[in-house]
């Protein structure tokens, strides 16, 4: 790999460019007519306008990409996280292209990003999954009868999503009525395939992932992390690693993960996702057998909170998939890998909390970085620019180390106050309150405990 092309924009372009650097890759950044003059066209080596600002006419267009790529001679392509990341007919084309694309092959993607196969997989490799249907249902009688089987309540989810689209909690038969029809409309629009399933929902549950790396011969894991705090199904805060998970515990999910990666013959960075029940936080399963853990899906990329387990595991996590894209087998064996400390990252967004979390474009002035001992600030964000309206909202990941969970809030806190941007609100000083509360520093938490936190405060999403 001599020449690397960087298919997205924001922190992530930034981030891998630099990545890229550190290994001599020389890089081409793309950009749409908004990013002009955005910080990843300057870092990289040369970059290349492929079209009008909206992604759809941009970051979203293989064509121009593929042209881009061409005409300044990239032999590789790194789509980061989001836009093309995880859509098998990109990876395809890349490849058809004669470039390597940094990251699984298509047909991989494609396996794991369909969520009822990639259940058959994980059930065909051992690993736990979430009671529920072996496929897709038809339609609504079929799912109503199917949730009579598995026990309300269930969850309805798109077999093609991500991103917390297209899914509905439903608590009995006419619930499960009303919502089928919405959630397979939203999931048609989102990923152009309405098919959806049912799983258990599991109540008071932990959103676990594990981090791995797969060369097609073996696999590895990098730990989990913690990624709970969400809100309407989006994270806000991860952690690495997942405080309150025992050991037993932990060392069955990892183990698990890599199970699933050889399974598969799994290529590059990815995270295989869990749910963990009450069973399976704060205790252990009484001598027997480790459980409360249930496998829900697989991420074919990297992913936005990847900087907490370079921390703790020292691995840089980017360059770790440019080596495994060049042909380069896995540097690691599992014993390699240790951890240390604890880290924590914080998803800082161009949104007004006070106004339901709109998301809040435009010109900013000063900016101030949290920096110094332990701080890691990745971001795109510079003094008197602008946050354009047709993207993500995130404006920077702040994220920090500790020796132990402890020292990381306490780092925190000083890492979130030193965080300043004018001109726009921004969810930083949300967060810097969030990291106050008695119950964050007691781990006390599942997926549904932000969004409450939130409504009694007024603030519902």
């Amino acid at each position: 790999m001599r020449r690397l092309l960087v298919a997205n924009r924001g922190e992530i372009a930034v981030r891998i460019i630099r990545a890229a650097r550190d290994l001599g890759i020389s890089t081409v950044a793309v950009h749409s007519k908004a990013d002009g003059a955005a910080l990843h066209t300057r870092l990289a080596d040369e970059s290349v306008e492929i079209g009008p600002s909206p992604a759809s006419k941009s970051y979203l267009v293989t064509d121009a990409i593929l042209a881009a790529a061409k005409d300044t001679g990239a032999d590789a392509v790194h789509p980061g996280y989001g836009f093309l990341s995880e859509r098998a007919g990109f990876a395809a084309a890349v490849a058809a292209a004669g470039l390597a694309f940094v990251g699984p092959t298509a047909s991989m993607i494609e396996r794991m990003g369909d969520k009822v196969a990639a259940r058959e997989i994980a059930r065909a490799a051992g690993v736990p999954t979430v009671p529920g249907t072996p496929g897709g249902v038809s339609g609504v009688d079929e799912a109503v009868s199917a949730a009579s089987g598995i026990g309300y309540p269930v969850m309805l989810k798109a077999a093609a999503g991500g991103g917390g689209r297209g899914i509905r909690v439903v608590h009995d038969e006419d619930g499960l009525r009303t919502a089928f029809g919405q959630a397979s409309t939203e999931a048609q629009k989102a990923f152009g395939d309405g098919t959806m399933y049912l799983e258990r929902y599991v109540e008071r549950a932990r959103h676990v992932e594990v981090q791995v790396l797969g060369d097609g011969a073996d696999a590895v894991h990098l730990f989990e992390r913690e990624c709970s705090l969400q809100r309407r199904r989006q994270k806000v805060v991860e952690e690495a690693v997942s405080p309150g998970i025992p050991e037993q515990v932990r060392a069955a999910m990892t183990t698990a993960a890599v199970n699933l990666c050889r399974e598969v013959g799994y290529t590059s960075a990815g995270t295989v996702e869990f749910l963990v029940d009450d069973d399976a936080v704060g205790g252990d399963s009484g001598g027997g057998a480790p459980r409360g853990f249930f496998f829900i899906e697989m991420n074919t990329r990297i992913q936005v909170e990847h900087p907490t387990t370079e921390l703790v595991t020292g691995i840089d996590l980017v360059a770790e998939q440019l080596r495994i894209a060049g042909g380069e087998p896995l540097r690691y064996a599992q014993t390699d890998i240790e951890r240390r400390g604890h880290a924590i990252e914080y998803r800082v967004c161009a949104e007004d909390p006070a106004k339901d979390f709109l998301p809040q474009p435009g010109n900013v002035g000063r900016v101030t970085l949290p920096s110094g001992p332990w701080v890691r600030c990745d971001t795109w964000l510079e003094p008197d620019g602008t946050v354009p309206p047709y993207y993500d909202s995130l404006l920077a990941k702040v994220v920090v180390w500790g020796a132990d969970r402890t020292e990381a809030l306490a780092r925190s806190r000083r890492a979130l106050d030193e965080f300043t941007v004018s001109g726009i609100p921004t969810t930083a000083g949300l967060l810097r309150e969030l990291v106050d509360e008695d119950w964050v520093a007691a781990a006390d938490f599942h997926t549904a405990t932000l969004e409450h936190w939130l409504s009694t405060r007024g603030e519902t999403g």
